[in-house]
């Protein structure tokens, strides 16, 4: 069954050393954990890059058995067995009977070809597995109101085949674990990545990751991580929370009016960046006792957003994040994944040419 992971890493930028370009394909493909982050090429040669290196990039079509690779490579059977299926799932490799032994070969006789063939395959099964997302997503006008937060996340997703039903299990769950969504160890039967997603297709506005905890009875820290995930995905984003930002602004002048007084509002609380009209209402305000989060709303609209948050910030509060679905509907999220997708897949492209190169010279 057809299973890749897609990482997306910066490109080894005009590196020509076929180790260099193997391991970072590797880690692209999500076919090595390491470790440590970011650990070095030495360190990342395990297994897998042997059985390559040595092996498929050497000899691609000779039709290599579990006995050949472990004679030419050191590895235990047991440890090539486990890195063959990695490598047939990933499409990298192709297995063909021959008498009683399977033998295995690099896909189109090189690792350009190879990589082609399988970038082609997923962006087929993730178009499949996007279908079945879109339908569950509501569409909503309203929901891309608010721009998203511009903060890079490393694209990650797991794209896999639909394998056999469980009926035990919702089409939400399976489709969450094999877009990679649940984790690597995800307990068996736990609904949290499944419940949040749900929870988000279904809403028209951002949702708080506090709100989301209390909705699905977990821990914040787990609803976080499952979040991060579906962030990495381009399925969902990050945004600020338009709404709240003036209640806690009000919060936060407030408090410090009492605590430090009119002088530190203007120089260090911030208000002396503002327009010198909007800040000198506000200090009015709290000092006559007027203010409230409604005029705070309204002082604050012709103030651009990053002027809101440094004030918000300078306040001595934070700015409050929600987070939504990455489109109207499910056709705008499935495009956004598979452009992501596609990027990443030329990127592996594009490096796996690099590579036939450096081994041909």
């Amino acid at each position: 069954m057809f299973r890749l992971r897609l990482v997306e890493l910066p490109m080894p930028t005009g590196s020509r050393d076929p180790d260099v370009l193997l391991a970072w394909l590797l880690d692209s493909m999500g076919l090595v954990r390491r470790k440590v982050e970011g650990g070095t090429i030495d360190e990342g040669q395990g297994a897998l890059h042997r059985i390559i290196s040595q092996a498929f990039l050497e000899e691609p079509l000779r039709g290599w058995d579990a006995k050949s690779l472990c004679e030419i490579t050191g590895i235990s059977q047991t440890g090539v067995h486990h890195q063959l299926v990695k490598l047939r799932e990933s499409g990298l490799i192709s297995a063909h009977t021959d008498g009683r032994w399977h033998v295995h070969v690099l896909r189109g006789g090189s690792i350009s070809s190879a990589v082609e063939l399988l970038s082609n395959e997923a962006q087929t099964v993730l178009k499949i597995r996007m279908r079945e997302l879109s339908k569950k997503i509501s569409e909503s006008e309203d929901r891309m109101n608010i721009g998203s937060q511009n903060d890079e996340v490393k694209f990650k997703i797991q794209i896999s085949e639909p394998g056999p039903v469980d009926p035990e299990e919702s089409d939400m769950s399976t489709l969450v674990r094999d877009l990679g969504l649940s984790g690597e160890r995800a307990r068996e039967g736990d609904g949290l990545a499944s419940g949040v997603m749900g929870a988000l297709c279904e809403s028209s506005v951002p949702i708080t990751i506090l709100a989301l905890s209390e909705k699905m009875g977990e821990s914040r820290s787990r609803v976080s991580r499952s979040i991060e995930k579906m962030r990495a995905s381009g399925i969902v984003e990050r945004v600020p929370m338009m709404d709240r930002i003036a209640q806690d602004i009000f919060v936060g002048l407030m408090r410090q009016y009492d605590a430090r007084g009119e002088e530190w509002l203007m120089i260090r609380g911030g208000l002396g960046r503002i327009d010198e009209e909007i800040s000198k209402k506000l200090v009015s305000g709290a000092k006559e006792g007027s203010l409230s989060i409604d005029r705070v709303q309204s002082l604050l609209e012709g103030i651009e957003l990053d002027s809101q948050k440094v004030l918000l910030n300078t306040l001595g509060g934070r700015m409050p994040y929600g987070f939504r679905i990455s489109g109207r509907d499910g056709g705008e999220v499935s495009e956004n994944v598979q452009r992501n997708a596609e990027r990443t897949l030329r990127r592996l492209n594009t490096v796996a040419q690099r590579l036939d190169e450096a081994i041909s010279t």
